[in-house]
């Protein structure tokens, strides 16, 4: 059956069937294969000097350059990018919503990048069909999820950055904006989610939580959720699902095709120049002799007016619904690439590049470009009121001018495909990871673009004189500078409004940028609400250094005053859940004493200056903070009740040091009148077992209140 003259009807039932306009997230249909980056910044009236950049991101981004050959010199910045890994593709669509995709993409997805391989020649409907057959065997398990709850996930959805891309919901009103007011609606296009109510809940939960699996390319990213998270955002998806039916596919009454003949189309077709199947073990061996593919001319080859850019395409030729636009820019493209070598970029031009393919331009700005639109801004928001008063510091993504010379590789590795990058718990948009192989290559560029001429000069050896933790923890603390009046630490949160905590500032800065902004932070961070503490101060190098020290040995040292309490250095051998051992100079046992505190609330005092048992006392142990805070060094008080000290010694003694149980017991040792003694105490129910050894001979006690 010859079915061309039918298929622009199936194409009109596939796009108007009801659910995509019933779709709670369904952004306005996009009719042009649809590229971010590139309607935000291209328009008509650009001269053609500067829409020939827009073609060149129009030939990676839509992999043109996947199959078509580029000349060398273009190869770097023409890369294509990976398609979708089609393992489990059985499993996250159904054999419909394949035909209707692979059929005619932009009338299943409205904007997707897939291009069009089948205009309705003869044997078209076959082929499509055999390609269902094979695709629908390539099956996976996904992972258990946990039911979703899709109030939850709708706001999730709003708030942890999907909006960046996607359109939001018209029902969803930004956390400032008046009950009684209009919502903004975005001015630029939406990148379109019409797939996600064909995958099953299930699927589209584990795609959710990690969608690099399947789209390598990043242009999804990984939004670090929860597996819960992932399946609340899921159930919001599918509010209102309605599963789209190929009925015209039905209707043809097409006979059985093999998947094998399927896997000989995939070939056939070039599938195989994008998308990648990762299983192991494929369902059906290449065939002998292979198929061979179409093999499309090498990009210099190409002729504008036909080909994708046609104005009439013919069969076999991939179909994209490019604009006037985009048909413009891509032909001024051709002409560049067919004339000259590519010129070499500059490390800008390199992150400006990789910026604007992965989209990062939807939440960072940097260097006058980019950032969330207005209608999306209003979306992002932060989970403590105390950072309200940052603006939009608190809210939105960071400025990334500088960052080159500001972060650390190991902290750009953690933020762009590591673990626990994030220093901005107040902000509710997360960094998601792109993948390494997609954002690896911006380290070395963003150094090489920021770097300064003559970077500042500071000494991070640790060997200065003034290089002391504790002349930086006294700078920091409110008698101070009072840096922690904005900056928390570690587990403290700051004085008053929230900014970056200062926990993991050496591993996170290079300290050079460290100085820059102290020296001068409304010229390093413009707008920045950080005061010019440094400005015109003589000892301004000097004390930057010991600032620095401090953080970088933060992990031994108290914190700075105004963030700590006197339960800081209050010794809790129930809390850890261990016997504790500390040595200082205690109230009743002297200036060599040796405390002993066990969980259950028993305590004890040795003194090794008379080789006994000093006191003990019930309750709280000890409080470790005149070790750390006075230099004079007085006693340390116990801080229990029933304090009893115990009798003296009538003998001399000679101390010879003490070992642990397996427990953590000591087991003190000395010599009196000639003999080895061990002497130990274990908590009993009424008090302490006394054990004491004589050259091997035990003898024991109960000391009691």
């Amino acid at each position: 059956m010859n079915t061309s003259k039918l298929w622009p009807l199936f194409a009109a039932s596939a796009f108007f069937c009801g659910h995509l306009q019933a779709h709670p997230l369904q952004a306005e249909p996009i009719n042009h294969a649809f590229v971010s980056t590139f309607d935000r910044f291209n328009i008509p009236q650009d001269p053609d000097e500067s829409l020939v950049n827009g073609g060149l991101l129009l030939l990676a981004e839509l992999n043109c350059t996947q199959c078509h050959a580029v000349p060398k010199s273009w190869e770097e910045r023409l890369k294509p990018k990976p398609g979708p890994d089609l393992n489990g593709v059985g499993s996250r669509l159904d054999p419909d919503t394949l035909w209707l995709f692979i059929r005619s993409p932009q009338s299943r997805k409205k904007g997707t990048q897939m291009p069009g391989l089948f205009h309705g020649a003869e044997g078209d409907d076959e082929k499509v069909e055999a390609l269902v057959e094979y695709l629908s065997t390539l099956k996976s398990s996904p992972a258990p999820m946990p039911s979703g709850d899709a109030e939850r996930g709708k706001e999730l959805y709003h708030k942890v950055g999907c909006i960046a891309c996607h359109e939001p919901a018209k029902d969803a009103r930004p956390p400032k904006v008046a009950a009684d007011a209009e919502v903004e609606k975005p001015g630029e296009a939406s990148v379109p989610i019409a797939l996600a109510d064909a995958y099953d809940f299930l699927t589209l939960a584990s795609f959710l939580q990690n969608p690099l699996h399947s789209r390598p390319a990043g242009r999804m990213p990984d939004m670090r959720l929860t597996a819960q998270q992932s399946s609340d955002i899921a159930a919001y998806l599918h509010t209102g699902r309605t599963i789209e039916k190929a009925t015209t596919r039905a209707a043809l009454k097409l006979p059985k095709q093999s998947a094998a003949k399927g896997r000989d189309v995939f070939q056939q077709m070039n599938c195989v120049a994008c998308h990648t199947i990762s299983s192991v073990g494929a369902p059906f061996s290449p065939v002998s002799p292979p198929v061979k593919a179409i093999a499309p001319k090498p990009l210099k080859d190409l002729a504008p007016a036909k080909g994708c850019l046609a104005e009439k395409q013919l069969t076999g030729t991939p179909r994209y619904d490019l604009n006037d636009l985009q048909k413009r820019a891509l032909t001024l493209a051709l002409a560049l690439i067919q004339k000259e070598d590519a010129p070499k970029l500059t490390a800008h031009e390199k992150v400006d590049w990789q910026m604007t393919r992965l989209n990062c331009y939807a939440c960072h700005d940097r260097d006058g470009k980019g950032g969330p639109e207005d209608p999306r801004a209003q979306y992002f928001g932060v989970n403590d009121p105390g950072a309200e008063s940052l603006g939009h510091l608190a809210n939105l993504p960071p400025n990334l001018d500088k960052v080159g010379r500001k972060l650390t590789r190991a902290w750009f590795e953690k933020i762009l495909w590591g673990q626990d990058g994030s220093v901005r718990p107040y902000m509710d948009t997360r960094m998601p990871s792109f993948g390494r192989e997609q954002t690896e290559m911006l380290i070395p560029s963003f150094n090489e673009a920021d770097a300064l001429e003559k970077p500042f000069k500071i000494d991070v050896t640790g060997l200065a004189k003034h290089h002391r933790a504790e002349l930086g923890r006294q700078l920091l603390g409110a008698k101070g500078l009072a840096c922690v009046a904005c900056h928390g630490l570690k587990d403290r949160k700051s004085l008053g409004p929230p900014v970056i905590r200062l926990t993991h500032t050496t591993e996170r800065l290079q300290p050079e940028y460290f100085k820059e902004l102290l020296l001068n932070p409304q010229v390093t961070q413009p707008g920045t609400v950080m005061p010019p503490m440094f400005i015109g101060r003589k000892t301004a190098d000097k004390d930057i250094e010991s600032i620095w020290t401090y953080l970088r040995e933060v992990e031994g040292q108290p914190l700075p005053e105004g963030l700590m309490s006197s339960e800081d250095f209050e010794l809790k051998p129930d809390q850890q859940k261990r016997v504790i051992i500390f040595r200082s100079f205690i109230e009743g046992a002297g200036t060599h004493a040796i405390g002993v505190g066990f969980p259950g609330g028993l305590n004890a005092a040795f003194d090794a200056k008379t080789s006994r048992w000093a006191v003990i006392w019930k309750g709280r142990f000890l409080d470790a903070m005149s070790n750390w805070q006075d230099r004079s060094m007085p006693p340390i008080k116990p801080l229990g009740t029933d304090v009893k000290p115990m009798p003296a010694s009538t003998s001399e003694r000679t101390y010879g040091g003490y070992t642990l149980d397996k427990a953590g017991i000591p087991t003190f040792r000395y010599i009196e009148n000639g003999q080895q003694i061990e002497d130990t105490l274990r908590p009993v129910k009424d008090g302490f077992e006394h054990i004491i050894k004589t050259n091997g001979k035990e003898t024991k006690e109960v000391l009691s209140w």
